[in-house]
């Protein structure tokens, strides 16, 4: 097996709830949690309305 291309750098954060914060190795931050029905599916009322983890990975394949 041939070594990695590329190894992605990036840590995540719990903030509070399920409201989480990953901040890449050039400094960029990402806020992510939870929003729209799946939010009322599971009760999350009380917490912020943020863009799941997939949103992202959505728009970065779109791009």
């Amino acid at each position: 097996m041939s070594d990695a291309f590329y190894i992605a750098k990036a840590s995540v954060a719990r903030v509070g709830g399920i409201h989480r914060r990953a901040t890449l190795e050039d400094g960029t931050t990402l806020e992510f949690g939870v929003h729209g029905p799946i939010k009322a599916h599971y009760g999350l009322d009380s917490q912020p309305n943020l863009p799941l983890p997939v949103d992202y990975l959505v728009a970065a394949a779109a791009a």
